[in-house]
């Protein structure tokens, strides 16, 4: 099995998942990353959490999905999702695509700290 290629830390109570593949294209790559994500929200209950994207550069459509659907299971907990550190290029898939509005966009991850109460780390 892949191991997911994933940075994982605890920011006071905001937990910051910092990918470090360029690329999230593979089926069994975003299969193996989805679970790692799924878990922090289904059995490790955290309910804010920021995704930095400052290393990737493509991202494919399954990929999208499997965005959407930890969304979705981190609202299922009154949870919050934001992604930071986004490349233009991908970030105008997340507008055409109108994906934009299911998710908060910051500059940096300073910044999704900021958005969650956190200040000055």
């Amino acid at each position: 099995m892949t191991k997911a290629n994933l940075v994982i830390q605890s920011i006071r109570e905001v937990t910051v998942v910092n990918f470090e593949d360029s690329s999230i294209l593979d089926t069994l790559q975003i299969q193996t990353i989805g679970d790692a994500l799924y878990d922090l929200v289904d059995n490790r209950n955290c309910r804010k959490l920021i995704l930095d994207f400052s290393k990737v550069r493509f991202l494919s459509s399954s990929a999208l999905g499997m965005l959407i659907t930890l969304r979705k299971k981190a609202a299922a907990i009154k949870g919050e999702l934001t992604i930071c550190s986004m490349r233009d290029d991908l970030r105008k898939v997340f507008t055409i695509s109108r994906l934009d509005k299911l998710f908060n966009f910051y500059k940096n991850e300073e910044e999704a700290l900021n958005a969650f109460g956190v200040i000055g780390i």
